[in-house]
């Protein structure tokens, strides 16, 4: 497709992962994985699967997505859909709720599997655009800001109901973003590092002892981190706040 064609009429990869926990690289694994693909705007397929995260399955986890232990049982592990996963996001922007997450669990999985994303792939996150377009409209879990759009999520926190719904978010939103990749990828990025910027503010402002706590979580040196509300779907959009919320028991 031309480079010139606006991004939202681009073939399209919106995707979304349910993890054990929160952190990829510190052994928590992907329990589903769902991919929607969109062409000129409109749904053209699903694929999604459950997945053998070869561990233990954490209450948490099923106590958000509703998968039970039973679920994964003879389902495929990560390595043995790696293929099929690729071979739907080949040649697609790719689209997630929150990019950077659901990107280090894909990274994390695909190494493991001795394979890697398409050479460069761009992510398009409607998290942080919607961060700034609806600033002040209240918290940014991804259900509420579809409903805000109109758009309805029956199944949150399914991989393949996040992927789709994620997708029909940055569709909503493209009326107030710029019509070539380029200017959106670097408006993404601006926007990005501002928010960055907001959360840097936070933590410096936050008491000494408290501030220990949260980077402990982050860190991993405290409490184990099982899955809870990834922060773009909790009440509190603030992900170091999120942390310190659940730390003191208030979340």
């Amino acid at each position: 497709m031309s480079e010139q064609t606006p991004w939202h009429l681009q073939p399209i990869a919106a995707l979304d992962t349910e993890t054990t926990g929160l952190s990829a690289d510190q052994g928590d694994r992907i329990v589903e994985i769902g991919v929607v693909q969109f062409d000129q705007g409109e749904k053209v397929d699903t694929w999604g699967s459950l997945i053998d995260p070869e561990c233990p399955l954490p209450k948490d986890t099923t106590r958000i997505t509703g998968i039970r232990p039973e679920d994964i049982v003879g389902q495929p592990t990560f390595s043995q859909v790696a293929d099929e996963f690729l071979r739907r996001i080949e040649g697609r922007l790719l689209v997630a709720y929150n990019a950077s997450f659901d990107r280090a669990f894909v990274l994390e999985e695909l190494g493991r599997a001795s394979k890697s994303l398409p050479g460069g792939a761009i992510w398009l996150d409607p998290f942080i655009l919607a961060k700034e377009i609806q600033r002040g409209q209240g918290n940014m879990k991804l259900v509420t800001v579809a409903k805000r759009l109109g758009i309805d999520l029956d199944a949150a926190h399914r991989a393949t109901a996040d992927a789709e719904c994620a997708g029909k978010v940055l569709f909503a939103l493209a009326a107030d973003l710029p019509g070539e990749l380029a200017e959106l990828v670097d408006l993404q990025e601006r926007w990005e590092a501002k928010q960055h910027a907001e959360r840097a503010v936070w933590r410096a402002r936050r008491p000494h002892g408290a501030a220990q706590q949260v980077m402990q979580y982050f860190d991993g040196h405290g409490p184990k981190n099982s899955l809870g509300p990834r922060y773009p779907h909790s009440d509190e959009t603030d992900p170091v706040r999120h942390m310190f919320l659940r730390g003191t028991g208030r979340c």
